[in-house]
């Protein structure tokens, strides 16, 4: 706050005088060439002067006149910076020892050198000079000027020796005691400072710079009105640099004396060191604003604190926190507490911080660490706190707001003082359906029942036990499904439930699967009659009723059920269709069956129930006595369907008719091509039977015996053994015996590879790896079968085969299998399944255009659960980003947004925000990463890029405290994702370069 020595220097030439020798006395007038050179010497025409000095000297034969002439030969050099100037004066000394110039010599150099400012030269030459041989004013004036070169040269102590011999000279007494006060200044000794400053009388000293230096001293020692009163004087005779650290002076002081409005404009003028502020200069201003409520312009001032490691930062911090809290700026708030927090100049402070921290934290998510970590911490960090109890309640609601409810369940069994019965039962109550919805049926149904325990309140009771009776039937726990749906019909708190509106639906579903088809009925009838049910629901009601009168062989009421869901707009209407027209068959009427399965394949041309309704038709010709229409039904069968495990049938039923029919060559032809097209399937077993028949009916039997020497899958004389060994394996199964069944059915596959029940042995063999949790010894049982196309498990082996393989990530592997189920499979479901992972497989292998290819089949697939959309939207969002498409990623993510739930809805809600950044729209940016790091705090990936999403914000917002402390937070808290924390690097050197250019506290290249 002071300007450098050298600017005082022309005042103190003013009061030097530099007389020349009366060169007269020594040389006479006679002597032209000699008094003209002194003329241009004393007229500073150095370098004339030199040359005609030379001459004088090289033609003079007086010693005198020629001792003159070399000391003014080297005096001229030397004011001339002539190379060698000071060997000349030495050569003069030693040339000239009895000269009477000779300490004029050393005193005329250090003095030409002290005039110019040459402080270190004129040093050397003062130390060669005869102080003994100096008068009295000119020891005054040496002792002055030593002083003063010495002060200079930063030799403080030497100075002080000789300024303080000439405290007392008329001439240098008052700039002595100016430079031994400002020497005291420098070593912060402002009580000695203030004694010297105040014995000076010159006015002309006190009124150039001491107002200045007396208004900083009074500052530093605490004196701030007597610093405003000497500084404000002071500041109409200063300088632009001075001004400022005057204001800064006033303002600072005062700061201090707490009248911080007075201290705003003068703290506001101060530009700086170097024209850059440090992280103090922004407290102090911030800090005035903050006390005037001026809570705007103090975070103007505190989020320029960038990197602050003091207690001064601790505070600036705390008070950014508050003033962003009144301003309603929450999650700036949670970063500047969390800032204070971690520092432990203040106790006070970092234990306030901490605790605001960990409300915050509670109140709009955290996505630095896990809310129920942040407040654990404090609870362990202040165990005995005045707060513990509400931070236990929010403990318990943090977890369950962040809806880690393991979690919640883990710490309430743990500390059942933490909580109430019934807040432990609502915990319960939603693990159980977290773990439902995550198809964990076994544990869901396990932890539900904990909440049914544990009821208190009775809606949750009635909710517990629908889920736990839904999680039951899903386990094929039928008849506990039963039970449960019962108890919450009987309960009625359950009247109020939206689920309640099914109850009648589900109850009819759980009978249905045990064949209890009366009660099935009962229950569907009541839900079909209530009119409140959703069109699909109510269609698949009249759909599973009409099934159960058709089971029950009531065949006319299932008739006039299956009309009412044909009236009705939903799926499966080629379903009700198909089975209508089997009804008419079960009542005698063969010729309505015949019309409406006519009326069927026409209407339906792509249902996967078109092949069972040509061999139906098929049948019904040929029952009916109409051979032709029946064997055309077949051949329809035959060439539209190839993949139909109903074609091998088909081809076996026209032999029949052939054979029946006395076509016996025909006959063997169809029985052929079965043997021939589907080898080791049942259907092949039956055809080499009857064409056996047949070659005997022939009298042919050689010509059977060499055929069936070719065919390696007939062990004619092993049918009876194949038989009871597949037998025994099967009754274990059905026993329930399944270790013992497992033992058959490989005995029976290792005796009979391809034996007449090979395919069922594989199948029922993978369904009980499967059930065990098996699923990679499973696999290439269900291979076999899926192998086998015409079989009647051919579909369900598909789908686990797929399923394994998707269970693995091994899209690979699972692409042929899951094309061959999307083309085969009769099940709606089962080809939406196979779409669905074709989607993703195709994504993985990064084949985009495949990718959204099925997408959009798995979009147009009807009655498709959000689940599915919601992957199918993200198939398309991720393959455009991949594709650079970024408008059409922006749209498919916002329509994953309003259906997603878990990553997904964290990926959509990342991208939410990304999107607004891109259009600039920053405080909507990070409102969605607010949302993200509250509703998804467990996704930690999604929420680490959302805070460097956040920080950019911010810094486009300009709040650098904000978008350095989030991405120094990223770099420190999430180095499990290299990528992100190398972005937040990246982001953070280009920030901390921009503002060191006006604050001298970042440094730039500390990361």
């Amino acid at each position: 706050m002071h300007k450098k020595i050298t600017a005082f220097i022309p005042f103190v030439f003013g009061l030097i005088c530099f007389v020349q020798s009366q060169e007269s006395k020594i040389y006479t007038h006679e002597k032209k060439d000699f008094q003209d050179a002194l003329t241009l010497y004393n007229n500073e025409q150095y370098q004339a002067a030199q040359t005609l000095f030379e001459k004088v000297k090289a033609n003079t034969k007086d010693e005198e006149t020629a001792a003159n002439s070399t000391y003014y030969v080297a005096n001229a050099a030397v004011r001339l910076n002539q190379s060698g100037a000071d060997r000349l004066m030495e050569d003069f000394v030693e040339e000239y020892p009895t000269s009477t110039k000779r300490n004029a010599a050393f005193s005329d150099v250090a003095q030409y050198y002290f005039e110019t400012g040459k402080y270190p030269y004129a040093l050397k030459w003062y130390n060669k000079v005869d102080q003994s041989a100096l008068s009295s004013g000119e020891m005054d004036k040496f002792n002055f000027q030593y002083g003063y070169a010495l002060f200079s040269s930063r030799k403080t102590k030497e100075a002080e020796r000789y300024l303080e011999k000439v405290t007392n000279s008329p001439v240098y007494g008052s700039q002595a005691k100016y430079y031994l006060g400002y020497i005291s200044y420098q070593e912060d000794d402002y009580e000695t400072a203030n004694e010297r400053f105040d014995q000076i009388t010159d006015q002309e000293v006190l009124e150039e710079k001491l107002s200045y230096y007396q208004a900083d001293m009074n500052f530093k020692l605490g004196k701030f009105e007597e610093a405003i009163a000497l500084a404000k004087k002071q500041l109409p005779k200063s300088d632009r640099k001075e001004v400022s650290e005057l204001n800064k002076i006033i303002g600072e002081s005062y700061f201090n004396l707490e009248q911080y409005n007075n201290a705003i404009p003068y703290l506001s003028e101060y530009k700086g060191k170097r024209g850059k502020w440090n992280n103090t200069d922004y407290y102090q201003l911030g800090y005035a604003h903050y006390q005037q409520k001026d809570y705007a312009n103090a975070i103007q001032q505190f989020n320029k604190i960038i990197g602050g490691t003091n207690s001064v930062s601790q505070n600036a911090y705390y008070h950014l926190a508050e003033c962003y809290l009144k301003l309603d700026k929450k999650q700036e708030a949670l970063n500047a507490f969390r800032n204070a927090s971690q520092m432990e100049f203040s106790p006070e402070i970092q234990k306030d911080a901490f605790l605001n921290y960990a409300r915050l934290s509670y109140e709009i998510g955290n996505a630095y660490e896990p809310v129920p970590q942040v407040i654990t911490s404090y609870l362990e960090t202040y165990p005995n706190d005045e707060n513990q109890e509400e931070m236990q309640t929010l403990l318990v609601d943090s977890f369950i707001t962040s809806k880690n409810f393991q979690g919640a369940m883990e710490l309430l069994e743990k500390n059942k003082n933490y909580a109430s019965k019934e807040t432990y039962q609502k915990v319960a109550y939603y693990r159980g359906i977290e773990l439902f919805l995550a198809g964990d049926y076994n544990a869901a149904s396990d932890i539900l029942d904990k909440s049914l325990k544990s009821a208190v309140n009775g809606i949750f009771e009635a909710r517990a036990a629908y889920w736990k009776a839904e999680a039951d039937y899903l386990l094929n726990r039928f008849n506990d499904a039963v039970t449960g749906f019962l108890a919450v019909k009987k309960n009625a708190n359950a009247r109020t439930m939206e689920e309640y509106n099914d109850m009648d639906y589900s109850l009819a579903y759980a009978y249905f699967k045990q064949k209890d088809y009366g009660n099935a009925i009962t229950y569907f009838n009541a839900f079909t009659e209530n009119t409140g049910a959703a069109v699909e629901k109510l269609n698949d009601g009249y759909l599973r009723l009409g099934d159960s009168y058709f089971a029950t062989s009531k065949y006319w009421p299932a008739i006039e059920t299956y009309n009412k869901a044909l009236s009705l707009t939903g799926p499966e209407k080629d379903y009700a269709a198909y089975q209508k027209a089997m009804s008419y068959g079960f009542v005698d009427r063969s010729s309505k069956k015949i019309d409406h399965l006519e009326d069927f394949v026409s209407q339906y041309p792509g249902s996967s129930f078109k092949d069972d309704a040509l061999f139906e038709l098929g049948n019904s010709y040929i029952t009916a006595g109409q051979e032709t229409k029946g064997l055309e039904s077949y051949d329809r069968l035959i060439s539209q369907f190839k993949g139909s495990s109903l074609v091998p049938q088909a081809l076996m039923r026209q032999g029949l008719v052939h054979y029946n029919g006395n076509r016996n060559e025909a006959a063997l032809a169809k029985f052929k091509n079965v043997v021939r097209d589907y080898p080791k399937t049942q259907q092949a077993i039956q055809a080499v039977a009857t064409a056996k028949l047949v070659y005997v009916d022939m009298g042919k039997v050689n010509e059977y015996a060499t055929w069936v020497e070719d065919l390696d899958f007939v062990e004619v004389t092993d049918t009876e053994l194949d038989n009871a060994s597949f037998e025994s394996a099967q009754k274990q199964n059905l026993e329930g015996n399944k270790e013992a069944a497992i033992r058959g059915y490989k005995n029976y596959i290792s005796q009979f590879p391809n034996g007449l029940h090979a395919v069922n042995a594989n199948f029922s063999l993978a369904q009980l790896y499967f059930g065990k949790g098996e699923k990679e010894t499973a696999l290439p049982y269900y291979k076999y079968v899926a192998d086998r196309s015409s079989s009647e498990y051919a579909e369900q082996a598909l789908t686990r085969v797929c399923e394994v393989y998707i269970g693995k990530q091994q899209y690979d592997a699972a692409l042929p299998y899951l094309l061959k189920l999307e083309d085969q499979a009769n099940i709606q479901q089962n080809r939406t399944f196979a779409q669905s992972n074709l989607m993703k497989g195709y994504y993985e292998q990064k084949n985009y255009t495949k990718t959204l290819e099925y997408a959009d089949k798995v979009l147009a697939t009807s009655s498709i659960d959000n689940r599915i959309k919601s992957d199918a939207q993200i198939m398309i969002a991720r393959s455009a980003i991949a594709s650079g498409d970024e408008t059409k990623a922006e749209n498919a993510y916002e329509k994953v947004l309003k259906i997603a739930s878990g990553a997904t809805a964290a990926e959509a809600l990342y991208y939410n925000a990304y999107f607004k950044n891109k259009n600039n729209d920053y405080e909507s940016s990070n409102t969605a990463v607010q949302k993200l790091a509250k509703d998804y705090a467990t996704y930690k990936e999604w929420g680490g890029k959302g805070l460097v999403l956040m920080a950019k914000n911010f810094y486009a917002l300009n709040d650098a405290y904000q978008a350095t402390y989030i991405l120094e937070s990223v770099i420190s808290n999430f180095s499990q994702y290299p990528e992100i924390v190398a972005d937040a690097k990246g982001e953070l050197a280009i920030i901390k370069a921009k503002e060191a250019e006006s604050n001298s506290s970042v440094n730039p290249d500390q990361n």
